[in-house]
């Protein structure tokens, strides 16, 4: 199953950025896999949950031009999008509150 999660932002930089390189993101439950270099673009990353049982995976990239940071979660099999997606939530609102002006969830 695929879901679409796009993040509206009031700020220019990189959100994408900010979160592959954002230290608190194991508090989360997050580890980044892989990640483009910065500075190409278009850029993106893909993050993993650190819990066995969430199946999974976040892969992340950034429209600058129109400040959105564009979000595909993956799940294959039985994976229920329900919970990476409630914990990457979670991780956006916790830490980037301030820069977010609305967040659309679209389940394909």
């Amino acid at each position: 199953m695929q879901t679409l999660i796009q993040v509206v932002c009031s700020e220019r930089k990189s959100l994408r950025d900010v979160i592959a390189h954002d230290e608190k993101l194991w508090k989360y439950n997050f580890y980044v896999e892989a990640k483009q270099k910065p500075g190409r673009s278009p850029g993106w990353a893909k993050i993993h949950s650190v819990n066995p049982n969430v199946r999974g995976a976040i892969n992340i990239s950034w429209q600058s031009r129109v400040k959105i940071l564009t979000c595909r979660v993956i799940t294959k099999g039985t994976g229920k999008p329900a919970i990476i997606i409630g914990d990457f939530m979670k991780y956006l609102l916790a830490r980037f509150s301030r820069s977010i002006e609305s967040i659309i969830i679209v389940p394909r």
